[in-house]
């Protein structure tokens, strides 16, 4: 009963949608309302075959991290979304700890600044969402799941980044995280996935452990980031992180001065895309 009233459901949330509230370019008159099945499957990072089977109720229970992507794809309120996770059988995230749901308005910004890489990270430094241009910046995250889209467990546990850094900037990031992560721990105790990321980064990394243990609390701030991009180049970009009011989400910005030749090169990559470089991948974004 619970997969065909989840086909029902994805089906509705998906014919309810137009190109517009979904970022995606109008087109050509359309013969059925809402989105086409491939359109979801794409801003959810899932196959076509996939979504057709959840679709028409012949998929088996799919995993939070892709009822997570399907929320944010359909734009599920939070009701929505509980009744998403509550017919496929897992415990709602959005009930308690910390709140990872993308809401309307961070999905509209994410849509309409497209000249400039924006990121979202919740409190955990989990990737929430990221634009085209950041993903072609940084490296493309959308692919990845579970720890390896966290930001600071890539960093503490060594993963290929494209930023540039020296040991005095390595160590003032990692002091800044790791303060900023105890702070999310403290207001939100209970947070089962945030005290599992704590305990195997502190088991993982020494450095983390070691930091860790000095019991500093801060709020992370911006800062400047040196890139080194395998098709552009270097360029060194403002990275402003800003919090959402009411929610522990972060959106993370790159800026250039207007005129310069970082903006020059931001420009000249956004014209390249992601197309011929999957590549390497962030760690330390924020």
């Amino acid at each position: 009963m619970s997969h065909h009233e989840m086909a029902r459901c994805l089906r509705a949330w998906r014919d309810r949608l137009t190109p517009a509230s979904a970022g995606l370019p109008s087109g050509a008159l359309r013969r059925a309302p809402g989105l086409r099945r491939e359109e979801v499957a794409h801003l959810a990072g899932l196959s076509v075959d996939y979504l057709a089977r959840l679709e028409q109720g012949r998929a088996g229970n799919p995993s939070p991290s892709v009822l997570e992507s399907l929320g944010r794809a359909l734009r599920l309120s939070d009701d929505e979304n509980a009744h998403l996770f509550q017919l496929a059988g897992h415990a709602n995230p959005r009930s308690a700890g910390v709140n990872r749901h993308l809401t309307p308005g961070v999905q509209r910004m994410l849509d309409r600044l497209g000249d400039v890489p924006v990121m979202v990270l919740d409190a955990a430094w989990q990737l929430v969402a990221l634009n085209p241009l950041c993903a072609a910046l940084l490296g493309d995250l959308n692919g990845e799941s579970g720890r390896r889209r966290n930001l600071l467990w890539r960093h503490f546990t060594g993963v290929a980044s494209r930023v540039v850094s020296t040991p005095e900037t390595d160590a003032a990031f990692e002091a800044a995280a790791v303060a900023d992560l105890r702070a999310a721990a403290g207001r939100h105790r209970h947070d089962r996935n945030l005290r599992a990321l704590i305990a195997e980064l502190r088991r993982s990394s020494p450095r983390f452990a070691e930091l860790w243990q000095r019991g500093a609390v801060a709020r992370h701030a911006s800062t400047r980031k040196t890139i080194r991009h395998p098709q552009v180049g270097q360029l060194t970009l403002d990275c402003d992180v800003l919090t959402v009011e009411g929610s522990d989400l972060r959106i993370v910005i790159y800026t250039a001065d207007p005129g310069s030749p970082d903006a020059r090169t931001l420009t000249l990559l956004g014209t390249i895309g992601t197309q011929s470089f999957p590549g390497d991948v962030v760690t330390s974004g924020a």
